[in-house]
């Protein structure tokens, strides 16, 4: 648990998630704001129904990405790699997410797109600040 708390405390500060999806061989990634859940190990996002990366995740799909800050020193790297499922949120669920996702970003009330869950199964953070190449690891208990 105190890799997880190291990694939620550096993922609370971040903004931005890369992920990818696949469907019938083909990969799309994309990326977008997120609001991130530290009870729930997730990222909660908005994107349009309509957009490539929704198409193929359908109402939930298997997911892989990365959260990384924008260092020019390698000693200054950090950055998580993870894997987790993609799912399209509803009702009250998608209500409850939406109003903390718009207290975090507040310009995304002019926005109509539907709140999506990435629910992580497991993160790997690098961390150079700890020492060239360091690992913190998480994985879900089931």
């Amino acid at each position: 648990m105190e890799s997880l708390a190291a990694i939620s405390r550096w993922l609370e500060k971040q903004h931005v998630v890369s992920w990818s999806v696949a469907e019938d061989g083909e990969l799309w990634a994309a990326c977008a704001f997120y609001l991130y859940d530290r009870e729930k190990v997730a990222f909660y996002l908005l994107s349009e129904e309509t957009t490539r990366h929704a198409q193929m995740s359908g109402h939930c799909a298997p997911v892989a990405g990365t959260v990384n800050g924008q260092p020019k020193t390698v000693a200054l790297i950090r950055g998580v790699q993870f894997r987790g499922e993609i799912r399209l949120l509803c009702g009250e669920e998608s209500e409850t997410a939406r109003q903390r996702y718009n207290r975090r970003f507040p310009i995304a009330k002019m926005m109509p797109a539907p709140v999506w869950e990435i629910r992580l199964d497991e993160l790997k953070f690098t961390d150079n600040t700890l020492g060239f190449g360091k690992k913190l690891h998480w994985l879900r208990q089931e």
